[in-house]
């Protein structure tokens, strides 16, 4: 069973991402801040984090810079944000902006999660609906 980690600081947002990838059998822990969920990458293993990228202590940047530079340096990261365009740059293997279909983030988690598990050092990600956008 993958791991997934749920960081955002709107607790609606991840009460409902949770929920969802729940259903589609992830496990799932989510942070309600950005120094929670670096501590929870700190303390734990997980095979992929969502995290919104604009929250007011820790912004996701910071999240994706501590995942590159662990131990687990390919552990896909999805941003979720407001203004996806100005994440161009910023490490994530994904972006879904927000307001997001459900859909669209199953189906992306499927895929990233897929990608590294065939343990490729340069895996290639794809965009996965309308919805979601590959940033490089």
């Amino acid at each position: 069973m993958n791991r997934i980690l749920v960081i955002d600081d709107e607790p609606d947002i991840s009460d409902m991402i949770r929920e969802a990838l729940t259903r589609f059998g992830y496990t799932v822990e989510t942070a309600s801040n950005g120094r929670q969920g670096l501590q929870f990458l700190k303390d734990a293993s997980f095979d992929l984090v969502v995290t919104d990228m604009y929250m007011p202590d820790l912004e996701g940047a910071c999240i994706v810079r501590h995942v590159r530079s662990s131990s687990r340096p390919l552990t896909p990261v999805i941003g979720i944000s407001g203004t996806p365009w100005l994440l161009e740059g910023a490490g994530c293997d994904a972006v879904l902006p927000k307001p997001f279909r459900l859909q669209a983030l199953v189906d992306t988690v499927k895929h990233l999660i897929r990608i590294s598990l065939s343990a490729s050092p340069n895996p290639t990600v794809f965009p996965i609906s309308p919805n979601a956008q590959t940033v490089f």
